[in-house]
């Protein structure tokens, strides 16, 4: 192998032409006589015995030239990648130069590479930091949600109303006909969740156990094709009715969900807890807005490749999360009308982000001469073990020091950034609302509706900027 030509091409990358000799041709072209003779039929041999000198007879000198050339190319371009001190990013696109003979071939890799990257500003920055507040309300419903954990189900002889559980059998019928992922046995419905199509939970209101009841509904146009828009009739059997049976919110409630002995002291932990939980989400979100100044600085070309990997790296992350709520993936995609080629556009935008973000940690690593001792990544080992109630050496074996060791000059970098940077009130936005499901879903943080076969398709809305009521704070 010799390279010809190596020369830097737009996007960050590079094109190689790169030339197979004679010798090393020749044994990748044996290869492939010894991958395809048992394939090929020679009449008086039997299959794979004929010598490679009579196929190419009968077939001619290039039978096992393609073949070879696909054993050759993955060496070949290895060794110029390497001899070239190149840091690829990605596969490169392959194209042949000229003829390919006994004499061996010469082919161009156009080749992704790691960008030049120059930075821009990354001390002294500003950006806006909340000011965390915990109002008695906020611990309040902290509280409910203590209460809704601890709220019991039980069975109740009346009809169901909203606010209750109906443990029921559901088929659906189209056209007089069972349709797909529209059956269910003693799936226990919350009425009033509006985790069931439009329509559904309310006639199931006023049903009694024991109770049988032909339900029509329409789907809405927006649902998945393939019911969208249409009549059905779901055949419903009530097994079940429940309540909620609410504990009263006192001393003894707080003896039984903690460790306190009263609810003032209950309170007050949770006001505590509450505003550390706050203070790290400020501390987080201003950290990332001064990283997003500083992504946002930097120059650097960056490669498709690049973007592309980041992309299945978000769509990875969302099918685990996926999984782990219990939903199979491909019925996830049915549910809700979307396909994958759909998830991987929604998330080229945010994974641009992420791969400037990257870049830019990793300039200023080198920028700042960053690095990380043995004694500290055996300290970030020690402390997810205990984090995890894990031995230390079954860590390392999920993990590797080169990983730690990354995390940990990554960690310095952004702390060189923060603790330079200067905090300021934010401003007050008007009220507004923008669509944000495509980039969650994207980034793996969308969160898949309960597990029901029938379902109205929602679209995630956060408000943004939403001005509240003033409220008393927490004593």
């Amino acid at each position: 192998m010799s390279v010809k030509s190596c020369e830097k091409v737009e996007k960050s990358q590079v094109a190689l032409t790169i030339e197979v000799g004679a010798a090393e041709f020749e044994a990748a072209v044996e290869k492939a006589y010894q991958k395809m003779r048992k394939k090929i039929n020679v009449p008086g041999f039997r299959p794979g015995k004929a010598p490679r000198k009579i196929i190419e007879g009968m077939y001619g000198a290039e039978v096992f030239f393609e073949e070879a050339i696909n054993i050759a190319f993955p060496d070949a371009y290895e060794a110029a990648v390497k001899e070239q001190e190149l840091q690829a990013v990605g596969y490169p696109a392959v194209e042949m130069v000229g003829e390919c003979t006994k004499a061996g071939f010469t082919f161009k890799a156009t080749v992704p590479v790691y960008p030049e990257v120059t930075l821009g500003e990354y001390k002294g920055l500003s950006a806006p930091k909340d000011e965390v507040k915990v109002t008695a309300g906020d611990v309040d419903e902290r509280l409910k949600q203590l209460s809704d954990r601890n709220t019991r189900l039980v069975s109740v002889e009346r009809e169901a109303k909203e606010g209750d559980t109906a443990v029921i059998d559901f088929e659906g019928f189209l056209d007089g006909k069972p349709f797909e992922g529209g059956k269910g046995e003693n799936h226990s419905l919350e009425l009033g969740s509006h985790s069931f199509v439009p329509g559904f939970e309310e006639q199931v209101v006023g049903m009694k156990a024991g109770e049988e009841k032909d339900i029509d509904i329409t789907f809405p146009e927006d649902y998945h094709a393939d019911l969208a828009g249409k009549a059905v009739v779901f055949k419903v059997k009530v097994h079940e009715v429940k309540e909620k049976e609410v504990p009263a919110l006192d001393d003894e409630f707080a003896k039984d969900v903690s460790e306190f002995d009263t609810l003032k002291e209950l309170k007050a932990d949770l006001k505590k807890k509450i505003t550390e939980e706050r203070q790290k989400d400020a501390d987080r979100a201003f950290e990332d807005a001064l990283m997003e100044k500083v992504a946002e600085g930097i120059t650097a070309e960056v490669p498709d490749a690049m973007v592309e990997a980041q992309c299945r790296q978000f769509l990875d992350n969302f099918k685990m999360q996926i999984a782990q709520s219990g939903i199979p993936y491909d019925q996830y995609l049915k549910m809700t009308g979307m396909d994958e080629s759909k998830l991987l556009d929604d998330a080229k935008e945010p994974a641009l982000r992420q791969v400037r973000m990257d870049l830019a940690v990793a300039a200023i690593i080198k920028a700042e001469n960053i690095e990380a001792s043995d004694e500290e990544v055996e300290a970030e080992f020690q402390k997810m073990a205990d984090q995890y109630g894990m031995d230390i050496e079954m860590v390392k074996k999920y993990l590797q020091a080169d990983q730690v060791k990354d995390q940990i000059m990554s960690q310095k970098a952004v702390a060189v950034v923060v603790d330079s940077a200067t905090a300021v009130k934010p401003e007050k936005k008007t009220a507004k609302k923008s669509t944000k499901k495509a980039e969650e879903a994207a980034e793996g943080e969308e969160k898949p509706a309960k597990k029901a076969p029938v379902k109205k398709k929602t679209t995630k809305k956060a408000a943004e900027g939403e001005e509240k009521p003033a409220e008393k704070e927490a004593e």
